[in-house]
Order: C-alpha cells, then structure tokens, then sequence
C-alpha cells in the first residue's frame, strides 16, 4: 500500500488497493457459491467482477480514450448486461477478464494528466482524477467487499459507474 508519494501514486494506489480487495472477496469461492444469489437483484459474487470489469471499460476504454464498443476487449455497454456470466465462464475466467480490463485502464489512465478533463452528457466535466477516485469509490462500495447488501440494496441510487456516459 502506497501510503507517501505524489498525489498520483497514492490515487493508483489505493485504486490497485480495492481492485485487490474486491478479488480477494471472491478468490476460493467455488463456482457454485460464486454464482449464488444472495439478494434479489443479479448481483452475485461472481457477477460483481463481471460488472467491475464493465466499468473498467466504460471509464476508460469507452470514455477516456473513445473507442468503440467493437474495440474493447469485453462487454462496455451501460445496461445490465455488465452483470452477465455466461455458463461457461468460471470465476477464475472472470477474474483474469477483470484483471484485464484493469491493465488497460492503467495504460489508458497513465496517458492523462489528472487535471485533464472531458464533457460527460451525465456528469458534466470529470477530470481524470476524478474518474479514479469514482473507481475507488465503486470497488470499496460493492457488496464483494464487505459493504452491507442490506444497506446497499436499500439505496435509491443508480451505482455511477453504471450510469451512461
């Protein structure tokens, strides 16, 4: 953990810091356990790394550096369809795409300056720090890493990063 260092580093950081945080809830699961609802929503463990990996590609890969959906390496629409396990896909699969999806958004964010800014139709003008502290604030606030699902089920907040750009 990156406790000193420029405000950058320690932004990445504590961002690498809930990306691991969010793995290590789900590592061990078995599929079964894995795909287990436990609320009535699609939100399963498994499909909480699903939708990480989603917004890893609508921030970044969408709407930092502007490619198309064809050009992503996954599933980056803003729907529901970020939450989607397909049956043959097992939580190791969706934890290697996850870490994927993750590795791009490094190289996609270290192009930026986090001053830099663009105009979201949502949210207006987001810098790129802002967009990494969003990313921290998603992974640290998802069920998968110890956040009430009660508490969280109860919100009548859409979660932004599911929110369209």
């Amino acid at each position: 953990m990156i406790t000193n260092g420029t405000e950058r580093e320690v932004i990445e950081g504590m961002l690498d810091l809930n990306r691991e945080a969010l793995i290590d809830t789900v590592r061990g699961l078995s599929d079964a356990d894995a795909r287990r609802r436990l609320v009535a929503s699609l939100t399963t463990p498994i499909s909480l790394i699903k939708h990480a990996a989603g917004a890893e590609r609508i921030w970044f890969q969408r709407f930092w550096a502007g490619l198309d959906e064809s050009e992503c390496d996954g599933y980056s629409r803003r729907d529901e369809g970020t939450f989607a396990v397909t049956d043959d896909e097992s939580l190791l699969d969706v934890i290697a795409e996850f870490e994927r999806a993750s590795q791009r958004s490094r190289e996609i964010a270290s192009r930026f300056d986090l001053d830099d800014t663009k105009d979201n139709p949502r949210q207006g003008v987001v810098s790129m720090r802002w967009t990494l502290l969003l990313m921290i604030q998603e992974f640290a606030g998802t069920p998968a890493t110890g956040t009430s699902s009660a508490n969280r089920s109860t919100s009548p907040a859409e979660p932004l990063a599911t929110q369209s750009i």
